[in-house]
């Protein structure tokens, strides 16, 4: 059931490239610690609402390509957030503390939720100034269960909140979804702990120069190199820099923080 006053929000539709002989793997990384030095700051304030409804299936995929958060371990603590947040993708990933405010019938006082970005809540132009999630307005549409644990009904519509960056506490390490042929690599990067956001990727063999090669963000945290044939039949490592500068390596590279499981196309 929607929240009374939220705009009218479309399931988003997982882009899924077309290449042949594409094959998905995922693969693990030693686990980045949810450190204090991830981005966090002060409370600043926005509003929010939910979509979908308690099973939170409208939230599965997103702008951000995470595809089904149960299984990649996001679940129900999920958002999407209006593009000044969004940030052309640059917020994926990010976790945020919200506290419902400043409203003693909607909200659920002394209660607080963490949630990370799956998604973009984007503008509604059939709505008058654009909606609620319309720039420059900090808006977060979140999934219902996550909605109903800071407001006092489904039905309280847009809620005042506060809100502030925090660290992402993730288990297992980052994981990667691989999908390639001879001339292309996309992998998916997710389940990141620290800062939650990916600022870079770049991918190396086992074999030839061992040079890093780095790759380019297709869209939300799917990132691809092309022209890879060189890469065939070799283990894959990846070196990921979040938001926050930190850079986690592979074991085989000499950096600081080692541990994945490389992969071979």
């Amino acid at each position: 059931m929607q929240a009374l006053g939220e705009r009218s929000r479309p399931e988003m539709a997982m882009a899924t490239p077309m290449h042949a002989f594409a094959l998905a793997a995922v693969i693990s990384v030693v686990a980045l610690a949810a450190s204090t030095a991830a981005a966090s700051g002060g409370w600043d304030v926005a509003d929010a609402t939910f979509y979908g409804d308690m099973s939170g299936k409208a939230t599965m995929g997103g702008d951000c390509g995470y595809g089904d958060l149960f299984t990649q371990g996001y679940g129900l603590a999920n958002t999407a957030v209006s593009g000044v947040l969004f940030n052309n993708y640059e917020t994926c990933g990010a976790c945020y503390e919200v506290r419902c405010f400043n409203d003693t019938r909607g909200c659920r006082q002394g209660s607080s939720i963490h949630v990370t970005v799956t998604s973009l809540c984007p503008p509604d132009p059939k709505l008058p100034g654009g909606g609620l999630c319309q720039p420059p307005r900090k808006h977060f549409d979140m999934s219902e269960a996550m909605y109903t644990r800071i407001a006092t009904t489904p039905y309280a519509g847009s809620i005042p909140i506060q809100f502030r960056r925090v660290p992402c506490a993730k288990a297992g390490g980052i994981k990667f979804q691989i999908k390639g042929n001879p001339w292309w690599i996309l992998v998916l990067v997710y389940n990141v702990g620290g800062s939650g956001d990916v600022a870079s990727v770049s991918v190396r063999g086992s074999s030839g120069s061992g040079a890093w090669r780095p790759m380019e963000r297709e869209w939300g945290q799917n990132w691809q190199i092309t022209k890879t044939p060189e890469l065939m039949g070799q283990a894959l490592s990846f070196q990921v820099t979040t938001g926050d500068g930190k850079c986690n390596v592979s074991p085989n590279s000499g950096g600081e923080e080692g541990g994945d499981e490389t992969e071979k196309l």
